[in-house]
């Protein structure tokens, strides 16, 4: 699978913020969830001690690494860019990217900070995770030449990373030969469309959860015709709307498309399942896949990630994708919305 595009170096760069995750077993019994009209809640009784299963070692995480791992699975060329502590853990984090032949040349080390360590408190299938962010120098170099890679996936920064997205898109500008691909996370979800129009405006890929979707548009992410409607207003020749589930819509300027998910194995754990179903998606378009082609491939590879504990063990290689992809053949396509 090298050499995927005429890049001479990268078929595709995931540009965000990694981090290290710890994985947080809740007991059931004393832990509860409780449902009412506000939203779902975990409760957790003040001031117990909780007897925990035996933890995993912590891992690398947020979307950018996990993106990252993900394509470089499906065979792609990967470099991350991103910025890490000259600490033990960015170290760390440095090796198992290394490990799964992603590319490092690109990753800032960073003195003064700290690199970040989530907590992933997982219940069931679900979690929450207790998150906090660095504060980086962001700053954007560019490529050299042989670097320029034929797609950029942008995922989740932090919040003092608006400048550094206003540099990035000065850059696109300048490189319109060069294909975006746009996940906006929670800090830039917060700064609004508006202040991140150029990059919305600029995707060949617009990739968001239904939680994002309803924060980007304030339509219900189950009025699908409509939230995709305000999507493709924002300019993106693409749009992909996902749950953790696997399922899917999506639209261009020319089809309305919807996925079921693939449901032919058991969920265990579904962190990790958002990321590895966008990140799947643009390794389908990279591959030149058309929109409708391409979404088949997130589903299998966010199931076989909610299949097991962890963010990326779980993820496919290309050839396994594709044989499963074979084994339902017709029985699994995206359909007219």
């Amino acid at each position: 699978m090298g050499f995927v595009t005429n890049a001479q170096k990268f078929d595709v760069v995931s540009l965000g913020d990694v981090v290290t995750d710890e994985f947080i077993q809740l007991p059931e019994g004393p832990v509860r969830v409780r449902d009412d009209d506000n939203g779902r809640w975990l409760e957790i009784p003040l001031g117990a001690k909780l007897i925990l299963k035996e933890g995993s070692l912590p891992a690398t995480g947020g979307s950018a690494a996990n993106a990252a791992v993900a394509m470089s699975r499906l065979g792609l060329r990967v470099g991350l860019a991103s910025f890490l502590a000259h600490d033990q853990i960015g170290l760390d984090i440095l090796s198992a990217m290394r490990s799964e032949d992603v590319d490092t040349s690109l990753i800032h080390v960073d003195s003064p900070s700290h690199t970040v360590r989530n907590f992933v408190l997982t219940f069931g299938t679900e979690r929450t995770i207790l998150v906090r962010h660095a504060d980086f120098n962001y700053h954007w170099k560019g490529f050299r030449d042989t670097e320029v890679p034929t797609w950029l996936y942008i995922n989740s920064l932090g919040p003092d990373a608006l400048a550094y997205q206003d540099e990035l898109a000065d850059w696109l500008d300048h490189f319109s030969n060069v294909r975006l691909a746009f996940q906006p996370g929670t800090f830039q979800l917060e700064a609004g469309t508006e202040r991140l129009a150029r990059l919305y405006a600029r995707a060949e890929l617009l990739l968001c959860s239904r939680a994002a979707a309803n924060v980007i548009t304030g339509i219900s992410a189950s009025e699908s015709g409509r939230v995709l409607d305000e999507l493709l207003k924002l300019q993106s020749r693409n749009v992909v709307v996902f749950d953790e589930s696997g399922g899917a819509i999506a639209a261009n300027n020319t089809e309305r498309l919807q996925i079921n998910p693939y449901d032919t194995v058991p969920l265990i754990d579904q962190t990790g399942a958002g990321d590895a179903f966008a990140s799947t998606m643009v390794a389908a378009f990279v591959s030149g896949l058309s929109l409708r082609e391409a979404l088949r491939w997130p589903p299998v590879n966010a199931a076989a990630t909610s299949s097991q504990y962890g963010t990326q063990g779980g993820l496919l290689r290309h050839d396994d994708l594709i044989n499963r992809l074979d084994a339902v053949q017709s029985q699994f396509v995206a359909r007219d919305l």
